[in-house]
């Protein structure tokens, strides 16, 4: 017990034990066990899969640290380092919504990147969008832009950019290839959403669209026949197993790049893999996980009997 110390029957009771020395003082604590003790109030959980690792799990270098808590110290520090690298997120997001506050309880199982402190705007976008099967053209160009800005913005904060959908023209690509060198100086000054390189890639990118649709019918059908038309699906069990890009991403990023379109690297494109549900990235313990794969042979069902139909006519 901290500040105490018991004396064995005939021992003299004038001499001191050498760890009464190290004792702390009545009403006083350990930096070990300040640390130890819970989570700072005015501190919170990070908002999703990008983790702040320098912070996360630190242990006192206090000598009168157990070995225990600094093997657990050094897990949770391992944990949190590997947990940056998950895609679905972006940068860490633990300081930009100030406003946050805990909610009492998460009723669903959801990906550990969804926390009780993440922002209700991400934890709807997890819940009802977030690798949800898109084969819509001006959707599936929406979240390639919005991909684009994880690489500098993360999701609670592009999400909360409500007005950027208005600038964007609904991301209707037809009307995003119109648009002028006015528009897009208008674009960069009223909107923190993506930086004006960007900006002028996504112009660029919009008119080379109709380039795919001309060739493949519509940008849906592009993107799909990279995977044969189904969702690759991974089932990780854990956040670190999920990675920022793969072979598949490589392969759309290189084509991308061939024919011109612009800040489409490896690493963009697998974040719009996952929110278009192109790659089910969904932990497996997820209620997402599941229903994202019902969707999908929802969607499949419903191909093959307009498909039938179209044979009858």
């Amino acid at each position: 017990m901290p500040g105490a110390v018991a004396l064995r029957s005939g021992a003299n009771p004038r001499s001191k034990p050498k760890s009464a020395a190290a004792a702390p003082e009545p009403g006083t604590k350990k930096k070990g066990s300040e640390r130890r003790s819970g989570p700072n109030p005015g501190t919170r959980p990070p908002e999703s899969g990008r983790f702040d690792a320098s912070g996360a799990g630190s242990c006192s270098s206090d000598s009168s640290c157990d070995r225990g808590s600094a093997k657990v110290g050094g897990a949770r520090r391992k944990n949190a380092a590997r947990a940056a690298r998950v895609a679905p997120e972006g940068s860490d997001a633990a300081a930009e919504s100030p406003s946050i506050t805990k909610e009492p309880s998460l009723e669903k199982k959801r990906c550990s990147w969804i926390t009780p402190y993440s922002d209700p705007l991400y934890v709807t976008f997890h819940d009802k969008e977030w690798g949800t099967p898109v084969f819509d053209d001006r959707k599936l160009f929406e979240l390639l832009i919005l991909s684009q800005a994880l690489a500098e913005l993360s999701w609670p904060t592009i999400l909360k950019e409500e007005r950027h959908i208005q600038l964007f023209d609904d991301f209707d690509h037809s009307s995003i290839a119109k648009f002028t060198e006015k528009k897009i100086i208008l674009l960069r000054s009223s909107s923190s959403l993506l930086s004006e390189q960007k900006i002028r890639a996504a112009v660029e990118n919009a008119r080379l669209i109709k380039k795919i649709i001309e060739e493949f019918g519509s940008f849906s059908n592009y993107c799909w026949n990279f995977v044969c038309h189904k969702p690759i699906v991974n089932g990780f069990r854990y956040t670190r197993q999920v990675p920022v890009k793969s072979p598949k991403a490589e392969a759309i990023s290189k084509d991308l790049m061939q024919r011109g379109f612009r800040c489409v690297g490896p690493t963009i494109i697998y974040s719009f893999m996952q929110a278009a549900g192109i790659v089910n990235d969904h932990l497996s313990s997820c209620f997402r996980f599941k229903a994202c794969e019902n969707h999908t042979r929802a969607a499949e069902v419903k191909k093959s009997i307009a498909a039938m139909s179209l044979t009858e006519a």
